[in-house]
């Protein structure tokens, strides 16, 4: 979310107004020669400005921390005593001194609130990882599950019921297992399975657990549990899982990518909780490999498919407008096709209803069954032609033609006959690992991952409690990084008190997203696993399809330029306390 940072990092830059003025006219400079941001996109050029101005002008009128610490009646005090902390103020001084820090930290930032509200991100952004131009960009490819179509709720539970039924008819499972129903919300994209000890958990980009998100069955384990489990937190890589996300190779770590992967994760937490409630010893590895065979079965065997050609209204969500999308791109003389694993007959059916029954005119190849990720490096399997009836021909493809549905085949064979390589081919889709990695990493092609939840989190991010929370924890940590220097008794019970309402603060910013497993972009303050993966495997990343529509096909796309640790940020941003130049002494006592 972009916001105006709160913490003690502005003090360096609040000290000296003219600062202040050359980041304003800079920003002036640069609006006049470049795009402006999409969340920007509905403002006059002097509404952008004054809300910059009234930005500037009202971090330039705060008293920060420090600040507040410059007012304070501070005597000459050697460097080294600085450094040691020493004072001659009683217990009680040092008390009322930092919760008067405390306060006036507290209420500049609540003071802030309605400004920051402000710079809202609009959830129909496309943002970027990597810098790209539609201008270089001749050739469109997709997926179709949750890039073109996209499924309503129906369809998680259509496959949790399946499943358990296959459970219990086909692998002798308890009937009752059939009290469960599948949980909406419960889980999110990205987790975390460790497949010895049936627990669920999510996991940041430095494979640390995040404690309060580890479940077993549909409760949670207790932190004191976990870290006993795991001897801390953090999970070594030969624990985790491949570079697809599956646990083999002696691998106990199954990482859930894929959105058709909520009802699998669902339907795992459920079993366990039965035989837990029931007191039944079982093998958790066995419990596994039933369910995703379970799962398996519901793709494999047509089952779901079938099920939602049957009642397509129920189960496919017509609003994405990817009709207009495909369009946009055909009158533009932009190539385009289409790489699924779905057979051609759902495919038809669903694009039938997005867009209409000549779909087909708008891409020049179409590939069904493809079986990605195994497509994308397998060399061996050729393409075959099947017709609109799924009758196969026998004859070599010399040539992918307009108008004929092929399937299978491999990525290197398609790079033959097409010749297209490279960054002027955009691909998009939903699984980070199936759809984009191979392509970027070894291919360069360019990617778009289409993030459905993206929108929902942005939303959330955005409301008046979300900012409330975020501003006060980032000013709050900042006020314990400066503080916790202080080491006399009564300082470090102030202290204490405040990582307290810290880390209270982050249960509830986790819960505000999800109550048992939080943001799918972040553990606490660190990116999650699944988001590390995102920021590496794909270019730009969006809410969905649609989200093409707001922009022109020159447009070009430019990553944030976050500064890193250990540099000094142009704009206001937070920085570590030991990069600060700033008197962190508490005043003398002068009874």
């Amino acid at each position: 979310m972009t916001m105006t940072p709160l913490s003690l990092s502005f003090s360096s830059l609040l000290k000296n107004k003219d600062s202040l003025q050359k980041c304003f006219n800079c920003y002036n400079a640069f609006h006049a020669q470049h795009d402006i941001p999409r969340y920007f996109r509905n403002r006059t050029p002097w509404k952008k400005a004054r809300l910059w101005e009234r930005n500037f002008s009202a971090v330039s009128h705060s008293r920060f921390i420090g600040q507040v610490l410059a007012k304070q009646p501070f005597a000459k005090i050697y460097a080294k005593e600085a450094t040691m902390c020493t004072t001659s103020a009683s217990g009680q001084d040092m008390t009322n001194w930092l919760w008067s820090i405390y306060n006036e930290t507290k209420k500049q930032t609540e003071a802030l609130i309605p400004v920051i509200s402000k710079n809202s991100v609009n959830p129909d952004t496309i943002f970027a990882n990597n810098e790209m131009s539609l201008g270089d960009i001749e050739i469109y490819g997709f997926d179709y599950d949750y890039t073109l179509a996209f499924y309503s709720r129906h369809l998680h539970t259509l496959i949790f019921n399946i499943a358990r039924d296959i459970l219990i008819q086909e692998h002798r499972y308890p009937e009752g297992l059939r009290e469960y129903e599948y949980i909406p919300n419960f889980v999110v994209r990205g987790l975390h399975y460790d497949v010895q000890r049936a627990l669920l958990m999510k996991i940041d980009a430095f494979h640390y657990i995040q404690l309060g998100t580890v479940y077993r069955g549909l409760h949670p384990v207790p932190d004191k549990e976990v870290i006993a489990m795991y001897d801390g937190c953090h999970v070594p890589l030969e624990n985790m899982s491949d570079f697809y996300g599956k646990s083999s190779h002696g691998h106990t770590m199954k990482q859930y990518m894929d959105i058709f992967s909520l009802p699998e994760m669902n339907l795992l937490c459920s079993v366990n909780d039965y035989f837990m409630k029931h007191n039944i010893d079982y093998e958790p590895v066995h419990l596994y490999k039933d369910v995703k065979e379970a799962i398996g079965d519901v793709h494999v065997k047509g089952i779901m498919y079938r099920a939602v050609e049957a009642d397509i209204e129920n189960y496919i969500s017509y609003g994405e407008q990817t009709h207009a999308v495909l369009k946009k791109l055909y009158e533009d003389g932009k190539k385009m096709f289409l790489i699924t694993n779905s057979p051609f007959d759902f495919v038809d059916r669903g694009m039938n209803y997005i867009v209409g029954k000549d779909w087909r005119d708008l891409f020049d190849i179409v590939i069904v069954q493809a079986d990605k990720p195994g497509f994308f490096n397998d060399r061996r399997k050729p393409f075959r032609r099947v017709t609109d009836k799924g009758v196969l021909h026998w004859d070599r493809i010399h040539k992918l033609e307009k108008g004929k549905i092929y399937k299978q085949g491999n990525l290197y064979e398609f790079l033959r006959l097409t010749g297209w390589r490279g960054s002027k081919v955009l691909y998009f889709g939903d699984h980070i690992y199936s759809d984009l990695a191979d392509l970027t990493l070894k291919h360069g092609w360019r990617t778009g991952a289409i993030i459905p939840e993206l929108r929902k989190e942005i939303k959330i991010m955005n409301t008046e409690e979300c900012v409330h929370l975020m501003t006060w924890l980032q000013g709050l940590t900042g006020l314990i990084e400066h503080m916790q220097v202080h080491r006399d008794p009564a300082s470090q019970a102030v202290v204490q008190e405040w990582i307290e309402e810290r880390e209270a603060m982050r249960s509830q910013t986790k819960d505000i997203f999800n109550g048992q497993f939080g943001s799918l972009f972040r553990t606490y303050h660190n990116p999650t696993y699944f988001s590390r993966r995102l920021s590496r495997f794909a270019d730009i990343y969006m809410a969905s399809l649609s989200c093409l529509l707001n922009y022109d096909f020159h447009h070009t796309f430019f990553p944030r330029r976050t500064p890193l640790q250990h540099e000094s940020p142009f704009w206001p941003e937070q920085t570590s306390a030991g990069a600060l130049k700033m008197p962190f002494i508490p005043p003398q006592n002068h009874n």
